[in-house]
């Protein structure tokens, strides 16, 4: 017999009944009931019950023992009595009566149970990570992870794509977000760059002709944290294609992504549905538009419209005096809400102004009679005409942000989703994808008094040169897309721009010289200059996927070893102070924190 265990704890089954085994786990539970002792042994396939009786040394050497303490039970499998067989685990038929009990490791005071999923502080779950990951759900949503990435992996090489590896260590890039350093010792005063993500390597895989690239990317970058956002690094998977347009990109990645959330839908007995293929496009500004942002939640039936046009002249003189101001004026439904109180809408007009906005407007509808302040200037016609632009029944009620146009749509879509989420309009057993395509090129940065890129700027401009020769540079669109799944950004992607005259030019448009392209992007610039095949490419998220399938609301519960939000690991103690030796070595010398904080 083995020395440790002939079986899983969710191998056993009625057919074994008569066997002598041998399980080793933890001590997920223990249950005394006078003569005899229950207990529950987990490993990380399930759990199985082991009886013993007060007659049995075995049940002295178990009932000492705290929980999560691991030990080795030897014993015979017997039949549990119809009454007591547990439905709910595989192993819930039978039962190991213990002879004998050998403790590998006894387990001290927990400083958080495993047992259970009540809820405990982030600092305590993640400064005691290792047991947070012994609970049931977590322990879960990382067995999805890992199940997520091969089947990820399977279905690209199953698209003909050859996965490679680029390097950790590379050079800092001017663009972006903020880089990881790290200082060299054989190279006094200069430093690597962890990779923010593989994009100049995964493009001079291209140019060295190795056609379809694929990886399941780490990536790093010095960011602060979101719900959907891990500090320091995260995982992408990350591909390029050469010769290829942005349908061809699509078509590529489309049946990797329906593929895998089609076989994880009913993780855990969900049974959610996905967006069928081919993947609905919204253009950029229609996006903005009806939905108030460029990563819309279509499970969302709100849709926000330009009602600008019909306040020109009414009689509700503020919006009136905004819209011939050059301002505009954006409404969406409030569906059914004839039975809400005023407090409803009142409670809206706080939240948006509580989230830094003048207002949020709002009109009452009940069997087709508008009420409040805007309805009582804007006139019952009016608002009929309102209604009829945003096809409301006799009972919706109406929300107005109004203001510059970018303010106007960011209000707009957050409302759009609060007003969804009040109402309880939004299905939580679909999947719904889309592509947000025809980005803007270029765009006004106020605070500069410049133009400059908006999204990538290696991206192909629709138009090429002559596009950037004869256009203005803000209409000017892109050959950028990102893939977007319930309101969440999972990638974003581009045709890219592979032609240095082009490069050359979009850059000069965004005030950069050619010599800052060739100082900047040398190894890129310099390999296009010696025959680079059309591409392109996306990196969808790998721990947003998971973050989706798993239902979590947050990333951090879908990865094994995450930072907090202020991007420190409290189990291994990162950041950390090192030696002056070490910093001796590396020809680095540190400034007092608090000195360089005052001054």
């Amino acid at each position: 017999m083995h020395a440790y265990r002939t079986h899983t704890c969710a191998q056993l089954r009625a057919a074994d009944v008569g066997t002598s085994v041998k399980l080793s786990g933890w001590i997920h539970r223990k249950r005394d009931h006078g003569n005899l002792l229950f207990v529950d042994l987990r490993d990380h396939y399930g759990i199985t019950q082991i009886v013993t009786d007060s007659d049995s040394p075995t049940h002295a050497a178990l009932d000492k023992l705290r929980a999560e303490s691991v030990v080795t039970i030897t014993g015979d499998v017997v039949a549990r009595s119809p009454e007591t067989v547990n439905a709910n685990l595989p192993s819930g038929e039978i039962e190991i009566r213990a002879r004998d009990v050998v403790v590998q490791s006894a387990a001290q005071e927990l400083p958080m149970p495993v047992f259970g999923e009540n809820e405990y502080p982030e600092d305590i779950r993640l400064r005691y990570r290792f047991l947070d990951l012994r609970r049931e759900r977590l322990h879960a949503n990382i067995l999805l992870r890992s199940n997520v990435i091969s089947s990820l992996r399977s279905r690209m090489i199953g698209q003909g794509f050859t996965e490679f590896q680029t390097p950790i260590l590379t050079a800092s890039s001017p663009e972006g977000a903020r880089d990881y350093l790290v200082p060299s010792r054989v190279h006094p005063g200069k430093f690597y760059a962890l990779p923010q993500a593989p994009q100049m390597f995964k493009q001079l895989l291209m140019v060295a002709g190795f056609d379809k690239y694929f990886q399941i990317a780490p990536c790093f970058r010095d960011e602060d944290a979101r719900a959907d956002r891990s500090p320091g690094e995260f995982y992408q998977l990350d591909f390029e294609m050469s010769y290829v347009t942005q349908d061809d990109v699509f078509a590529a990645i489309e049946p990797v992504l329906h593929g895998v959330f089609e076989e994880f839908a009913d993780w855990q007995g969900k049974g959610r549905t996905v967006s069928p293929l081919p993947f609905k496009r919204i253009p950029y500004r229609e996006s903005m538009l009806k939905y108030g942002n460029d990563k819309p939640d279509l499970r969302n039936p709100v849709l926000i419209t330009d009602v600008s046009e019909l306040f020109k002249g009414s009689g509700f003189g503020r919006f009136a005096s905004m819209v011939e101001g050059g301002d505009v004026v954006r409404a969406l439904p409030a569906p059914n809400t004839h039975e809400k109180s005023r407090k409803f809408f009142d409670d809206m007009n706080s939240w948006a102004q509580g989230e830094g906005f003048p207002g949020l407007g709002y009109a009452t509808q009940k069997d087709g009679v508008f009420g409040g302040p805007i309805a009582n200037n804007h006139g019952q016609d009016g608002m009929k005409a309102i209604a009829d632009a945003l096809g409301l029944g006799p009972n919706d009620g109406i929300f107005f942000a109004a203001g510059k146009e970018a303010q106007a749509a960011k209000l707009a879509g957050l409302a759009r989703t609060r007003v969804a989420d009040q109402l309880g309009l939004i299905d939580q057993n679909r999947f719904e994808f889309c592509w947000i395509v025809d980005f803007p090129m270029f765009e006004y940065d106020e605070d500069a008094k410049k133009v400059d890129f908006s999204h990538n700027p290696f991206s192909m401009p629709q138009g090429e040169m002559a596009a950037l020769e004869t256009m203005n540079p803000l209409d000017i669109l892109a050959y950028q897309y990102d893939i977007v799944c319930n309101g969440i950004e999972l990638s974003s992607g581009a045709v890219r721009n592979h032609k240095p005259e082009i490069m050359y030019k979009a850059f000069e448009i965004a005030g950069y010289t050619q010599a800052d392209v060739d100082t900047n992007f040398a190894g890129m610039i310099n390999a296009f200059k010696c025959g680079a095949p059309p591409h392109g490419g996306s990196a969808p998220g790998v721990d947003r996927i998971v973050m989706l399938l798993a239902d979590e609301p947050n990333i951090r519960e879908v990865i094994v070893f995450p930072m907090t939000q202020k991007a420190e690991d409290l189990m291994m103690g990162a950041p950390a102070f090192v030696t002056s030796k070490q910093l001796k070595e590396l020809n680095i010398r540190t400034v007092d924190a608090q000195a360089v904080k005052s001054a």
